[in-house]
């Protein structure tokens, strides 16, 4: 059985409209979040959950940790009803909202600690080793006794994460959880969460808009648009079928070499740079190198493909999210 089985989900949310002139009652208005959504993750996956604003995520997200309640559907984790059977199924799953904080603002990060073991009741001696565990991992021996407002956002961060795995949970959900870090703490916090997948088999839920998030950490990937499921695959085979333009630069040992290039592919010069652009689906890329080797000496060259951001966008245009 499956580690997380869902079938059929739907959830509808009632939004009271602003009362207009001469109206004593607002009307409402019934927004559909979710609308028969099914999948299934396997114990230790690291899935991506992706979609525009007002997809569904997050509202996905809240009925499988036990937060909201569906209309309608079947929901089990690790073979629990989630909004049923919610004291047992919050020991056994962490949740990072990368605007949301469980810590304290104003104590030091070791006494929040201290009150998530009592709330968890982990057994002093497994509560000391996984706090080692978990600090050496993020780096955090040296902030365990600075108040969380003292610390920068990259450091809060990974300090949230540290007290989301305190207890060994099963299941991690992460909503957007590099949102305004910088370069290197993203790339900080992404070989953590591969470490800790890796190392105890965690099951990781990642929503976000990080598409560079997604590439480094996931190999399964979901779209959701207008709260339907829209694709479930690798992400490699989402990416293919946007891919529409790559970029070739190029350098010949003769600066004033000039390629011989297929119809469709546009040339422009930088210098003693060429830059190429073509659509992979209308020149295949090996045609194009091997036009490029038939004209001369190459010195230098590198293929780049769009930015994962911009395919995305086009996909969300596609499909008309």
């Amino acid at each position: 059985m499956s580690y997380i089985q869902v079938e059929h989900l739907r959830k509808t949310f009632t939004v009271r409209m602003k009362r207009e002139k001469g109206h004593v009652l607002r009307e409402k208005n019934t927004v559909t979040a979710l609308q028969d959504i099914s999948f299934q993750i396997g114990q230790g996956e690291l899935v991506g959950y992706i979609g525009p604003n007002g997809a569904g995520k997050s509202t996905t997200v809240k009925i499988l940790s036990g937060i909201l309640t569906p209309d309608g559907g079947k929901v089990l984790v690790d073979g629990r009803i989630p909004w049923e059977e919610r004291r047992e199924h919050v020991r056994r799953i962490g949740v990072v909202f990368g605007q949301r904080m469980q810590l304290w603002w104003d104590v030091p990060i070791l006494d929040s600690y201290a009150l998530l073991r009592e709330i968890y009741r982990i057994p002093e001696a497994d509560y000391r080793k996984r706090l080692g565990e978990l600090t050496e991992a993020l780096q955090l021996e040296e902030l365990l006794r600075v108040p969380l407002r003292q610390l920068s956002l990259g450091q809060r961060m990974r300090a949230e994460l540290c007290g989301s795995l305190l207890h060994r949970p099963g299941l991690l959900f992460l909503d957007e959880p590099t949102i305004g870090l910088d370069a290197v703490s993203k790339l900080a916090l992404r070989d953590f969460l591969k470490w800790e997948n890796r190392e105890n088999g965690t099951t990781v839920l990642l929503t976000t808009h990080d598409m560079e998030d997604v590439a480094a950490l996931c190999s399964r990937v979901m779209v959701l648009g207008h709260g339907q499921k829209l694709y479930d695959g690798e992400l490699t085979g989402l990416l293919r079928k946007y891919d529409t333009s790559r970029t070739v630069t190029v350098r010949f040992e003769n600066p004033d070499t000039v390629p011989d290039l297929p119809d469709g592919a546009v040339l422009s010069r930088e210098g003693d740079q060429l830059k190429i652009q073509y659509a992979p689906q209308e020149i295949p890329t090996p045609e194009l190198l091997a036009r490029l080797q038939k004209t001369g000496i190459i010195r230098e060259m590198t293929i780049q493909p769009q930015n994962i951001d911009y395919l995305i966008a086009s996909m969300y245009r596609e499909m008309d999210l």
